[in-house]
């Protein structure tokens, strides 16, 4: 079976990077451009996993993720935030609303792609 992953990002360069690589990887990928589509995308394409952006417009990443956790539709799938902000306390912010993973930004693409085989039990 093919994994889904839903890229929730709205900056275009970091868009094209990650749905690249994850096609690479032959994931089923869809993407997001702001919180409000990524919680309709949630929804509709049941994905196994979110990359989640913090800062988008419309909603929050810390919001969406705090969505995704109060649905029990939802409550099973995987997130990964994905931030500039890489402090102590934002680390913890991100874990605390229900993430599963933070990673700063810039990232390495193969790290990010390890990291999301082991959220999916993918391997490496």
């Amino acid at each position: 079976m093919t994994k889904k992953v839903l890229i929730a990002e709205d900056e275009p360069n970091i868009v094209a990077s990650l749905e690249f690589l994850l096609r690479q990887a032959h994931y089923e990928v869809c993407v997001a451009h702001d919180g409000e589509e990524a919680l309709r995308l949630v929804e509709s394409f049941s994905p196994h996993l979110v990359l989640l952006d913090v800062m988008m417009p419309r909603m929050s990443g810390f919001d969406v993720c705090r969505c995704i956790r109060g649905s029990p539709a939802s409550r099973g799938v995987k997130v990964m935030m994905l931030s500039a902000k890489g402090r102590d306390s934002d680390v913890d912010d991100g874990l605390a609303v229900g993430a599963d993973a933070y990673v700063t930004k810039p990232f390495s693409t193969q790290a990010l792609l390890a990291r999301v085989r082991e959220l999916l039990g993918d391997g490496a």
